[in-house]
C-alpha cells in the first residue's frame, strides 16, 4: 500500500546524504514518485556530475515506486497553476502535488511554499 508521494528533493535528500534524509527513509516503503519528478532526479544528478549509468544506479538503490504523468495528471498539473502560480511552484511541484491529491497521500518536500497550497493536500515537510 502507497504511503506518501516524494517530491524530487525528498529523494535527492536520501540519495545525497542530505538534512531530513532520516525522516525521508522513513516514508519509503511504498512511496510513489511521479515520472516527471523522476526526470528531476535524474537531471539533478548528472547536473551534479554523475553518469546516466551512475544516476540510475543511485535511484535504483532506494525502493521507488514511478507513477507515469497521463493525460488526468497533466490535465490537473495544468490546472494547479492558476491555484499556485503566486507561490512560484513549478511544473515538478504541480506533478507532485496532483498526484498526491488524486491518490489520497501527503506529499513530501523540503519546498515550504508547498504547505495549504492546494486544498486537501497534505504536505509533510522533512526539514
Amino acid at each position: 500500500m502507497a504511503s506518501a508521494v516524494l517530491d524530487s528533493s525528498a529523494v535527492l535528500a536520501v540519495l545525497n546524504g542530505e538534512p531530513g534524509a532520516k525522516v525521508v527513509m522513513a516514508a519509503l516503503d511504498g512511496a510513489l514518485v511521479s515520472t516527471v519528478n523522476y526526470a528531476e532526479i535524474v537531471a539533478k544528478l548528472v547536473e551534479r556530475g554523475n553518469s546516466y549509468a551512475d544516476a540510475l544506479s543511485a535511484i535504483q538503490t532506494i525502493a521507488l515506486t514511478t507513477v507515469d504523468f497521463d493525460l488526468a495528471l497533466a490535465q490537473r498539473t495544468g490546472t494547479l497553476r492558476a491555484e499556485t502560480a503566486k507561490r512560484g511552484l513549478s511544473l515538478g511541484d504541480r506533478a507532485c502535488l496532483s498526484l498526491a491529491e488524486r491518490e489520497g497521500l501527503p506529499a513530501i518536500t523540503a519546498d515550504r511554499s508547498w504547505v495549504d497550497a492546494v486544498s486537501g493536500v497534505e504536505v509533510r515537510l522533512f526539514r
